[in-house]
This record gives C-alpha cells, sequence and structure tokens, in this order.
C-alpha cells in the first residue's frame, strides 16, 4: 500500500522520548554536494539530518581553503533555486569568455558568451563564499538538524529503514541515508560497494594571484606537457577592479613538492613562465594548496536505502573544471527525484525510487569521466604528431560556429536531460 503522502513538519525534536532523531533524509558528509542538497530539499516537507565531522563554524573562517571553483550557467540556476544565490551573487565573477590554447602554439578555441545568449557562460565562486552562503541557507531552515562535529559510527540499513549510531552516542533513524562525504567516503565502504580508481601520477597547485591587468572575466586553459594551467577569473580585491585570479596548476607529481618548496619569489617565477605577461606583472596572493589527482567511480551509487552522490560516487580530473559542477548535478536529480516521491506519498527510500536516480545519473556522469580522462590523456604530452592533431582539431571547432555553440552548451550545462532545478523552475 503507498505511504500516505507527507505533510509539512515543524524542525525535529533532537531529543525525542526513546532518544533518537526521527527524520526522511539522513545526509552523511555536509560538503558542498551533501549541503546543497539540504538546502534543495529545505523546499519540500521532507525532514532532513546532516553529519559532518567538521564544526560548520569552520565555513566563517576566510583562510579554511584556497580553491574556487567553476560553476556552469545551469548550476547557477540551481544555487538560485536552492536560495544559495543571493548571498553569493556580489562575490563571485562571472565568465563571459574561454580561450582554450595548446602551449605555445598560435591555433587556439575562443568561446563567446554572446554566441549563445546574454548570460554569462558560467561564474567562479570562492570556496569560502560558498561555505558561508550554505551555512546561513541552514541555519534558516525549520526542517533541518544538524549534528556537526559528529561522525557516524555505525550504519544499519534494511527494507524498514536506516538507522545510525554517531560516536557520541546520538541516533538518527531515517527512510533514506545520503553519502556525500567525499572520495574516501566512509559509508560507500561500509556499503561494501566497489571502486575503481587510478593516478594520473600529477599534483594539482592551487593558488590566487594579483595581476597589473584586468582579466576581462576571460577564462584561460593552457594545455602544457605536464598538464592544463588554467588561469579563472575572480572578482577584484577592490571595487570595480578584475585584477585577481585562480590559478590551477597541473604538475607532475615528482616535480610538484619542489614547486610548493620554492619561496613566493621564486613561486612566481615558475608561475610566470607557464602563466605568461598578457595580464602584466603578477603577485602571489594568500596560501598554495597541493592536492593529488586521480579519476574513480562507484561501481554502483545506490544500495538498500543509500544512495551515493558527489565525490563519494566519482571524481575526476579537474580539467574543464566540471567535478563540483557533475556533483551539483546530482543534487538536482536526487532532490527531484525525492520530491516527486513525496507529492505522489510513494517511499523515498524504496528500490524503485532510487533506480530512477541511477538510471538519471548513470550516463552523464559516465561520459564526463570518459571525457575529461580522455582530454588530460590527449593533451598532457608533447609528442609532436599528437600535437600538432590537438592544434588541427582546436582550429577546426573555433571555425565551425555550430559545433561550437554546441560545445558551448555542453560547457554551460545545458545539453540533455536537465532537472527542473537546472532549468531554472521550482522543484
Amino acid at each position: 500500500m503507498p505511504e500516505k503522502p507527507f505533510q509539512p513538519s515543524r524542525m525535529v525534536d533532537p531529543n525525542p522520548p526513546d532518544n533518537d532523531i526521527r527524520v526522511d533524509v539522513l545526509i552523511i558528509g555536509v560538503g558542498f554536494a551533501g549541503g546543497t542538497l539540504a538546502a534543495a530539499l529545505g523546499d519540500t516537507p521532507l525532514t532532513v539530518c546532516m553529519v559532518d565531522r567538521a564544526d560548520p563554524r569552520d565555513a566563517l573562517d576566510a583562510t579554511f581553503d584556497g580553491r574556487a571553483f567553476a560553476i556552469s550557467q545551469s548550476n547557477q540556476k540551481l544555487l538560485e533555486g536552492t536560495g544559495l544565490w543571493p548571498r553569493l551573487a556580489e562575490t563571485s565573477a562571472p565568465i563571459l569568455d574561454i580561450r582554450v590554447s595548446d602551449g605555445p602554439s598560435l591555433l587556439f578555441l575562443h568561446y563567446d558568451h554572446q554566441a549563445v545568449g546574454d548570460e554569462p557562460m558560467g561564474y567562479m565562486i570562492e570556496n569560502h563564499h560558498l561555505r558561508v552562503a550554505l551555512h546561513e541557507r541552514h541555519k534558516a531552515q525549520t526542517r533541518l538538524t544538524q549534528l556537526a562535529p559528529g561522525q557516524v559510527k555505525t550504519l544499519e540499513r534494511d527494507g524498514g529503514g536506516v538507522r545510525a549510531e554517531l560516536s557520541d552516542g546520538r541516533r538518527v533513524r531515517a527512510r533514506l541515508a545520503v553519502g556525500a562525504d567525499g572520495r574516501g567516503s566512509d559509508t560507500r565502504k561500509s556499503a561494501g560497494i566497489g571502486l575503481t580508481q587510478w593516478s594520473y601520477h600529477q599534483t594539482g597547485i592551487v593558488c590566487t594571484v594579483r595581476h597589473e591587468r584586468n582579466h576581462d572575466y576571460v577564462a584561460q586553459e593552457r594545455f602544457l606537457p605536464a598538464g592544463p594551467f588554467a588561469i579563472l577569473p575572480l572578482m577584484g580585491d577592490v571595487a570595480g577592479a578584475a585584477n585577481r585570479s585562480s590559478i590551477v596548476w597541473t604538475e607532475r607529481e615528482d616535480l610538484a613538492p619542489a614547486m610548493m618548496a620554492l619561496d613566493d619569489d621564486e613561486f612566481a617565477q615558475e608561475l610566470s613562465r607557464r602563466f605568461g605577461a598578457f595580464l602584466g606583472d603578477i603577485e602571489v596572493i594568500g596560501p598554495r594548496w597541493a592536492y593529488p589527482l586521480s579519476l574513480q567511480f562507484a561501481r554502483e551509487t545506490t544500495a538498500t536505502r543509500l544512495v551515493l552522490i558527489g565525490d563519494a560516487a566519482h571524481g575526476m580530473h579537474p580539467i574543464a573544471g566540471q567535478g563540483l559542477n557533475m556533483g551539483l548535478r546530482d543534487v538536482a536529480a536526487l532532490a527531484e527525484v525525492l520530491a516527486d516521491a513525496a507529492r505522489l506519498g510513494l517511499d523515498i527510500g524504496d528500490a524503485a525510487t532510487l533506480e530512477r536516480y541511477e538510471r538519471w545519473r548513470r550516463f552523464d556522469n559516465t561520459m564526463m569521466l570518459a571525457a575529461t580522462d580522455a582530454l588530460n590523456r590527449l593533451f598532457s604530452n608533447d609528442i609532436a604528431p599528437v600535437r600538432l592533431a590537438r592544434d588541427a582539431g582546436l582550429a577546426v571547432v573555433d571555425s565551425i560556429p555550430p559545433l561550437k555553440r554546441l560545445f558551448m552548451r555542453h560547457a554551460m550545462g545545458a545539453v540533455g536531460d536537465l532537472p527542473r532545478l537546472l532549468r531554472g523552475e521550482r522543484l
């Protein structure tokens, strides 16, 4: 028999008589995927509990992380639909154009946003600002319980539901558990879900630079023998300026430690060799960060009353900046599946509901994993015949407007079977 339709409920009492917190959805991991899912479900009658090892107040620390993220135009609509964009609009830099080049080659590919409309192709969002926006959105939600810092000690799942016990003794009962706890997901491991993975033997070096000339909101991606080198526009450090950029520098894993060990002046010199002089003198501001680069994907993204999203389900090379975008597409699809099931009075955690999500995301995620892997292998070398072929390919795409517009729409996340939130519609 179908369950009765969900009715709006009050915030979950953290101390019910049996000492268990009872909710509809338990989200394990409150990074960008898990946190955005909680924000999206705030506009549904579903009750949510979030568990994360980190203290949410860490979001207020501006030095928490040195990363910034490129989000597609469709994912900007998701952030707007989940109530996050008002806090991000003034601090996020629009991406108006994208220029792709192959080392010193004179041939390049140029995407101009005006070829497909008036809106930016995407936006650059700094980690700190996104975390603060999530923190403020979560505080305003009335059907959300946050147990953080907290760590899931045991997670039991069966046809009747989900039972989680935290290391401090708190217990949560739910209809569905969502694993959003990153690449090393303990939730995935506890479910016995296998992982396929390999290392690129590359390191991503991330930092922020200030430069003499304005970037005019153009994102640059240069393919060098060690890997892609991206120069991504950020908002300026003074009103009206466009003089800061985020650097994502892919380097061989055996050379990266030496680069990270350089003093500030030496590091800036190495950056300038790859950066060029088109933006004038550059200055590294803030810390540097280094991340090992690899590809991985879970062999299944669903199990009994469990679904994986974001990096817990798939992790890819940062080439083309699609990692966070794919995680947010997971969020939009899952939020819609759960909201639709709740409206119909269905069990949000049963196999049929989760199968709809898995089918929806399987093809998109598989194709993006394959594409980023192939691009990195194609461009991260200096073999002369391969270099000539890929340079010719860039020039051909740049000279065929319909083909270029198709690639631009892919970069904007506007292709495929899009969930409502990615189309700018209500959940």
